[in-house]
């Protein structure tokens, strides 16, 4: 098992969510986040100045069993994708073990 953590732009969350659902990703967790990324110049928008060094986002959480992980990341890749600075980033990390609460099931079966 894997755990896939993704930090995406708030504005493609929504686009992202469908497309998980899309391959059969139906359970993850996410949170708003607030991070600092490596841009440090500040903009300008109708005419008032703002810092990007304070980057709001949006946190995936997401286990899944080892054959969802390839079409899971690219799915991220793809649709969180605008080509501009700050879409984000992708960590993936073993999961030892999991176990469904209600069920007892352990393994892929605590997490289908």
């Amino acid at each position: 098992m894997k755990k896939i953590e993704a930090i995406i732009r708030k504005s493609k969350f929504d686009d992202v969510k469908k497309a998980l659902h899309q391959i059969e990703v139906n359970f993850f967790s996410y949170w708003d986040v607030t991070g600092v990324g490596n841009e440090k110049e500040g903009h300008v928008y109708r005419g008032i100045s703002y810092s990007t060094s304070d980057i709001q986002r949006r946190y995936l959480s997401i286990v899944i069993s080892d054959e969802y992980l390839e079409r899971t990341v690219n799915t991220i890749l793809e649709t969180a994708y605008s080509g501009n600075v700050g879409d984000g980033k992708i960590f993936i990390s073993e999961v030892l073990e999991a176990y469904r609460i209600r069920t007892k099931e352990s393994g892929k079966a605590g997490i289908n």
